[in-house]
């Protein structure tokens, strides 16, 4: 597979699903997620989705239970809008790095000052 096409299809992917997430799903579990980038297999049959969710564990987990529950919906309209005749499982997976990356800030912050 040729990789540069298999980033078009995943970047393609991301902004259809977030488009989605936005406005057809009406799962009150799911609340605000961003999608922060899509990890697309060779073979174009899996697509693991790194969600990123602020809020508590209990509800990251909870918004990741609801997408888990959608996706049969979503992979058929991913498949219906991108023209794909093998739509990728989905495979939602929580981002943690936004969460670790402030928790080094905060503990860089507390270093003292060496000049």
């Amino acid at each position: 597979m040729n990789k540069a096409r298999a980033q078009r299809i995943a970047l393609s992917i991301q902004q259809e699903l977030g488009d989605m997430l936005q406005r057809d799903v009406k799962d009150p579990r799911i609340g605000f997620v961003s999608i922060t980038h899509i990890e697309l297999s060779r073979d174009l049959s899996v697509a693991k989705v790194f969600v990123s969710h602020f809020g508590s564990k209990e509800e990251a987990e909870a918004s990741l239970a609801g997408l888990k529950s959608a996706t049969p919906f979503l992979r058929g309209e991913v498949a219906r809008r991108l023209h794909l005749r093998l739509a990728p499982q989905l495979d939602f997976r929580l981002d943690t790095s936004i969460v670790e990356s402030m928790h080094i800030q905060d503990i860089l912050r507390q270093l003292p000052n060496r000049k």
